[in-house]
């Protein structure tokens, strides 16, 4: 992106943000299930990403773990209970506007039941060759290629709205967080290995 291209509030932003010490408002997950060369997504039908397509997931509840939000969501959206899994990586996102939100990405290898549409959202399944990244977020198409080959990444964005700003993406040797730890126990931490 060109620095014409950013509006002056945006701008002003970019100029005096920072990751040091930054502190989510909200927390959420993402679930990917891979499986036979495909990878199920959904496409949203309300909340932060409507009408864009991602993976199941949503904000985490008071004292729920990344890894039973995770379950949770594919239950609600798409009425699945996903099978095999494993952290993949975290993505921090600091909004303009003042809205921020800390992300627990999961893969997953199967799930029982059958996905089917509801008031959330309408399942679609993709060829890991063409997965539709121009109808998803930017910054997916930096980070799910890394989910694909299941190299863990810790990644931070900044967003105006829905335009990708900044973008910086660690690889990790293992994934940053446990499936089953409380957000509560790593308050304050750094992505491990990564530049705060």
């Amino acid at each position: 992106m060109t620095e014409g291209a950013i509006s002056p509030e945006a701008r002003g932003f970019l100029q005096a943000f920072s990751w040091d010490g930054w502190t989510p408002e909200e927390r959420a997950t993402l679930l990917f299930v891979v499986r036979d060369g495909r990878i199920l997504l959904i496409e949203k039908h309300r909340g932060l990403g409507q009408g864009k397509v991602n993976g199941p997931g949503g904000r985490l509840e008071p004292g729920e773990t990344p890894r039973a939000a995770a379950v949770r969501e594919a239950e609600e959206e798409i009425r699945i209970r996903p099978t095999g899994i494993r952290p993949a990586g975290e993505l921090r996102f600091q909004f303009v506007d003042g809205y921020s939100i800390h992300v627990y990405v999961f893969r997953a290898h199967g799930f029982a039941g059958e996905p089917e549409s509801t008031v959330e959202a309408t399942p679609l399944w993709a060829d890991l060759d063409s997965i539709p990244y121009e109808r998803m977020w930017e910054d997916d198409a930096i980070w799910l290629p890394l989910l694909l080959r299941e190299q863990p990444f810790a990644g931070r964005f900044v967003f105006d709205g829905e335009r990708m700003l900044t973008n910086e993406v660690d690889l990790l040797a293992s994934p940053a967080f446990a499936p089953g730890e409380t957000p509560a126990a790593r308050e304050g931490e750094v992505f491990a290995g990564s530049r705060p």
